[in-house]
């Protein structure tokens, strides 16, 4: 099945298993693939080193608009820090546990077969 022939949403799920898949690779532990509360979803929920990392995950065909990871704005980033808030409150993790917030953009490669991935780790705070 090609892109065109999935829909968004399989094609969305099919990104972030391989954005685990290649975070594991880096060391990274799977904890939670789209964690959803009232306030919205997290794509990847992982442990690195003692710190819990929540993980944007986006895609972009081209950068014609953009990079994936400047796709990632205030909004989005002020809308992952409050869904990550209710996270560490469920599990009373609140003020326990470092986190932080990463950014893994997706792009096709050079040869078009393979993946070009740009991890930004600590991409943003906000408190």
């Amino acid at each position: 099945m090609t892109d065109a022939q999935q829909s968004p949403r399989a094609f969305g799920e099919q990104q972030e298993k391989i954005a685990a898949r290649y975070l594991t690779e880096q060391g990274l532990q799977l904890i939670c693939m789209n964690y959803q509360n009232k306030l919205g979803e997290i794509d990847l929920i992982m442990r690195a080193a003692g710190e819990l990392v929540f993980v944007e995950v986006r895609y972009r065909r081209s950068s014609r608009f953009g990079s994936a990871v400047e796709s990632v704005d205030y909004r989005k980033q002020r809308k992952l820090w409050r869904t990550a808030q209710c996270y560490l409150k469920s599990l009373h993790l609140t003020n326990r546990i470092p986190c932080r917030f990463d950014i893994l953009g997706i792009s096709p490669g050079k040869s078009g077969q393979s993946l070009q991935f740009d991890w930004i780790q600590g991409a943003f705070q906000l408190e």
